[in-house]
């Protein structure tokens, strides 16, 4: 135990800062001359060189600093830290982003409160057939081989399908092209497996999907197949698309098809019924489960919308943003 009157312990090391003389505007200069700069704005510090490169240029210039101080200073001393780029500004600014935000926000309220389907659709990202390296790690006690070259000429089509009020989903997996037949077929499936046991009683149903792909908002031919469905399914489709750039917000990008790229991390994905197998598999905490169909029929381009459809345009445009927001009925046209 130490007198009462001892001094007080003083200590510790001293930071290189203050015992290298010029050490940081040393570091901040190599900075500045390999800064990439902040692609949205200039004030910003954002350099790719690492602290082992910035160490050696500072015992280029008479430092003896390793790369953990280095590390250290810049993090502590300037405040920089090791950040990547967020993917949040939009690609395109469509003047009336909030309002369709909103305009969504009510008819999803309006058929929820109905205990009316509201689905989100779109359609996964397409994925190669074959002995292919697919990204992703698992447990294993062997060695998994694949081919060393990613050429492949037929590609899985997944289209899916998530029930916002239920927290499921259904996806339908084909070959072929990405095209508006491919989303009817997915809904019509959803709808003998799961839709008519559960919405029964529902007159009308609420799509939710993005602007791109094969639901874009500028496709007549969607619009057909949309209107055939329901005068097959005897029940209006509301559609309502997210506004440009903004496909992300569709529920079914973070609620559904986030945990299916989970599902298949690894995965050689040799046939349908491999990638059935395993998105069937996919489950959450919150008690998400993705139903899995396969098809035989092969989904090609070249489709047109029919001409008695053009010249008739039997779609009931709403008032608010018609290029968004529409209905398709039951009636024959």
């Amino acid at each position: 135990m130490r007198p009462r009157d001892g001094s007080e312990k003083k200590g510790g090391r001293r930071k290189a800062s203050s015992t290298e003389e010029g050490l940081l505007p040393a570091i901040e200069a190599i900075v500045a001359d390999h800064t990439a700069g902040s692609p949205v704005d200039d004030g910003i510090r954002w350099t790719n060189h690492s602290p082992r490169q910035i160490s050696e240029e500072l015992r280029d210039e008479g430092f003896c600093i390793c790369p953990d101080t280095v590390r250290r200073l810049l993090r502590e001393e300037m405040g920089l830290g090791v950040r990547q780029a967020f993917k949040d500004e939009a690609a395109r600014e469509y003047p009336f982003r909030n309002e369709q935000f909103e305009y969504i926000a009510e008819l999803r309220e309006e058929y929820l409160r109905k205990r009316w389907p509201v689905l989100s659709i779109d359609t996964k990202k397409k994925e190669l057939l074959g002995d292919f390296f697919r990204p992703g790690t698992a447990y294993t006690d062997g060695c998994l081989h694949v081919l060393d070259h990613d050429f492949g000429d037929q590609r899985m089509v997944p289209y899916g399908i998530y029930d916002v009020a239920h927290n499921d989903g259904f996806m339908l997996l084909a070959v072929g092209a990405d095209n508006s037949e491919l989303a009817s077929d997915a809904l019509w499936q959803w709808w003998r497996q799961i839709g008519r046991k559960r919405y029964w009683h529902a007159s009308g149903l609420l799509l939710l999907c993005d602007c791109g792909g094969s639901n874009g908002n500028r496709h007549y031919l969607f619009k057909q197949d949309m209107k055939d469905l329901a005068i097959e399914l005897r029940r209006d489709i509301r559609v309502a698309h997210y506004p440009p750039s903004c496909s992300k917000y569709n529920p079914i990008e973070h609620r559904m098809f986030c945990h299916v790229t989970r599902s298949l991390q690894g995965v050689v994905l040799n046939s349908l019924e491999v990638a059935k197998r395993f998105i069937s598999k996919t489950t959450t905490s919150t008690g998400l489960h993705v139903v899995v169909e396969t098809t035989n029929r092969i989904y090609t381009r070249g489709r047109k919308a029919c001409q008695d459809f053009l010249e008739q345009m039997p779609v009931e445009f709403d008032s608010f943003l018609s290029d968004l927001n529409y209905t398709l009925d039951s009636f024959g046209y």
